[in-house]
């Protein structure tokens, strides 16, 4: 468990610094939290990137080009396939 709550801190680590739309720290808590929960979800960048687009999309009703979303998708995914190893 504490595992998983170290990993889900970096998942927080890479989105705030990641700060799509500029807005400077924190103001991303929603999108964050709907990103984490679709990280333990998905397993697939494409898939995973698609996910986040929808979901900074809703809130800010702005598209963030897929490349980028898709860049952080790996990122992610590089951290959760690392946890998962570390067992």
């Amino acid at each position: 468990m504490e595992s998983e709550m170290k990993t889900n801190l970096q998942f927080v680590d890479v989105l705030n610094e990641w700060d799509p739309f500029y807005l400077k720290n924190g103001n991303y808590d929603t999108e964050i939290a709907d990103t984490i929960q679709a990280i333990h979800e998905l397993d697939k960048p494409e898939a995973l990137a698609g996910r986040i687009q929808s979901i900074y999309e809703f809130s800010f009703e702005r598209l963030i080009p897929f490349e980028q979303c898709l860049k952080v998708a790996r990122e992610l995914l590089l951290i959760k396939d690392n946890d998962s190893c570390s067992i």
